[in-house]
């Protein structure tokens, strides 16, 4: 099993910075690729950004592409979800994601393992 706790959620201003941490535990860190996923509101569950095990690569949604930057610290068991330029449009619930497998995809259902989720609140 792969447990995930996510922290650094709160409350920001428009243009302001906010930095998502994802602390892994329950099973090697190696091997598994990261994602973060956000839920609004009324609203499906929607891709934020993926980093493969290495760290060598990484996806992210147009939405958040220049803004956002996803990260990993193998040696802390720690992924990060760098958020820059916030907009309220950003406001959701942000969920830590992680799966074994091969490759990144934006696709919820192929991560097997969610977070509890960490409240992100952009005004204007």
């Amino acid at each position: 099993q792969v447990q995930l706790v996510e922290s650094g959620g709160g409350l920001v201003q428009a243009g302001g910075s906010l930095r998502l941490s994802c602390a892994v535990s329950g099973r090697t860190f190696s091997g598994l690729h990261m994602g973060w996923f956000r839920q609004a509101p009324g609203k499906e569950r929607e891709f934020v950004a993926a980093i493969r095990w290495s760290g060598g690569s990484t996806l992210y949604a147009d939405s958040v592409k220049g803004r956002f930057t996803i990260s990993r610290d193998n040696a802390k068991n720690t992924v990060y979800l760098q958020m820059n330029s916030l907009k309220p449009e950003d406001t959701a619930v942000y969920f830590c994601t992680a799966r074994y497998g091969l490759g990144l995809t934006s696709q919820p259902s192929v991560y097997g393992y969610w977070g509890q989720g960490t409240q992100v609140t952009v005004s204007s």
